[in-house]
């Protein structure tokens, strides 16, 4: 790891660099997958999203980021998780899971779904590796064969 510090702070859904970090992950999703329609279901918007964090490094440059959206009563799902490439291996992914897990419980979440793919095996690993265990596809990923779905009891 090269630094282990990061602040990590909820910002607005269209926050220049909340948008910067969620294009980038979109970029780099449609070349993962050769298309840009890999997201079953409906968007997340700044209206669907409980908070929305950004990680940034000491200088302030943007790092990461991730959001919370909630399912129901007591669940809500991880969605945007992004790392710039160049930041991957510093521990910034697992702050910001980590700081949305602790608003997760802010706002009474006991149970965290999230959705990656099969075109994202670093992700599967990390999420398992942070205690997600994998689970059936919920909701708009019923039946989608790329989809791999993953929750963890917080």
């Amino acid at each position: 790891m090269l630094d282990c510090t990061f602040a990590i702070d909820p910002v607005t859904w269209d926050n220049v660099d909340a948008v910067r970090l969620r294009a980038a992950q979109r970029t780099e999703l449609d070349a993962r997958y050769g298309t840009d329609d890999h997201e079953p279901g409906a968007l997340p918007t700044a209206e669907t999203m409980a908070v929305f964090l950004v990680a940034r490094d000491a200088s302030g440059t943007a790092l990461g980021c991730g959001g919370l959206r909630l399912l129901g009563p007591g669940s809500g799902e991880v969605k945007r998780m992004y790392v710039d490439p160049a930041a991957r291996g510093t521990g910034v992914a697992t702050a910001l899971l980590r700081a949305l897990e602790d608003h997760a419980r802010e706002l009474g979440i006991a149970r965290l779904l999230l959705e990656t793919g099969t075109g994202q095996p670093d992700a599967i690993r990390f999420y398992q590796r942070e205690g997600y265990e994998p689970i059936e596809a919920y909701g708009p990923y019923v039946g989608e064969p790329l989809s791999r779905c993953f929750a963890r009891d917080l």
